[in-house]
């Protein structure tokens, strides 16, 4: 079957240790399911594991992605779930979560092999590029938004980083859930989107807000950071799932203290905030935000968008 994997690892250029090819087919084992794979989306996730993060030399080849949406064995068109590990099903119950494409080969393939229980149903009303967009950055922005930071309508958020996946989705889904968006950004181009996806508001990073907020969707990381902490209300939440420009900023710890603000880490979230996050897109006209769809033998033209920051949205593979 054709797929993206790593070969090797390049902390420069993570793009030469890609190659698309062929490589054999998942082999059927007890509780899990082989899907055929319609679209997968790619993540920030994929450009690290091509530089090593959270590999090691000797699991390569490792098939890249963690999204996808196709067909399981019986027809029934179905999403993935790609946490594995994190309650039992279909490995061992001392097994410790990983996502796909660090233990098990991913989604960027024709074909994945994940646990049964990980496939949920694919509404009729999501196409499969959108329903692909879904398991790792909207889900993640819909456990940081309703399941940590308990956001409800009238509540005001600061996504920090429009064009991301998790930002972006953050800004479509506070927006339809009736919250206030403050949404930052270095380009004007990505403010204006992010206006057009239902953000009350744009600023340059940085800038000094209007008011302060009920919580921080906080992807970015060290160019962020700082201005996350002065932009939380005291008592407030900073949910952090991603430092994209790094993870050396100062923690400002006297600040989180004496202001009680809260700081949480996400990763992705669990299958019930996923058949949760497809029903509350089936139920509204709420889509992912498409950039660009490639086919699967264009992975590495996907990948190259992606570490260029040149997105808006998902980027999505198609087979």
């Amino acid at each position: 079957m054709l797929a993206a994997y790593v070969t090797h690892f390049d902390q420069q250029d993570p793009l030469a240790g890609l190659t698309v090819g062929d490589l054999p087919a998942p082999e059927p084992r007890e509780n899990w399911s082989v899907v055929d794979v319609r679209a997968a989306s790619l993540n920030h996730h994929d450009l690290w594991s091509l530089r090593g993060v959270g590999l090691r030399a000797e699991q390569l080849p490792m098939i890249l992605g963690t999204d996808a949406a196709g067909i399981a064995p019986d027809g029934t068109e179905v999403v993935v779930h790609g946490v594995i590990g994190a309650d039992g099903h279909g490995v061992g119950p001392a097994e410790s979560r990983t996502l796909l494409s660090e233990k098990y080969a991913g989604t960027l393939a024709e074909q994945v092999a994940v646990p049964t229980k990980n496939l949920i149903p694919k509404p009729p009303e999501l196409t499969f590029v959108e329903a692909a967009c879904l398991p790792t950055a909207w889900l993640t922005a819909y456990r940081m938004l309703f399941s940590v930071a308990g956001l409800a309508p009238g509540d005001r958020v600061l996504v920090q980083g429009a064009g991301g996946g998790v930002a972006s989705a953050a800004t479509r889904l506070a927006s339809a859930a009736g919250i206030e968006v403050f949404v930052t950004s270095r380009s004007s181009a990505k403010r204006a989107r992010a206006l057009q996806h239902g953000a009350s508001a744009v600023f340059e990073p940085g800038a000094r807000l209007p008011a302060r907020v009920d919580a921080v969707i906080e992807t970015v990381g060290q160019a962020t950071w700082s201005h996350s902490m002065r932009s939380v209300r005291p008592g407030g939440t900073v949910v952090v799932a991603g430092a994209t420009s790094g993870d050396a900023s100062p923690a400002e710890l006297s600040r989180i203290f004496f202001q009680e603000i809260t700081v949480r880490g996400v990763t992705m979230g669990s299958r019930e905030d996923l058949a949760a996050l497809l029903r509350f897109l089936a139920r509204t006209d709420v889509r992912p935000t498409v950039d660009e769809v490639f086919p699967l033998a264009q992975a590495a033209a996907g990948l190259a968008r992606l570490d260029a920051g040149e997105h808006y949205g998902k980027i999505v593979l198609t087979t």
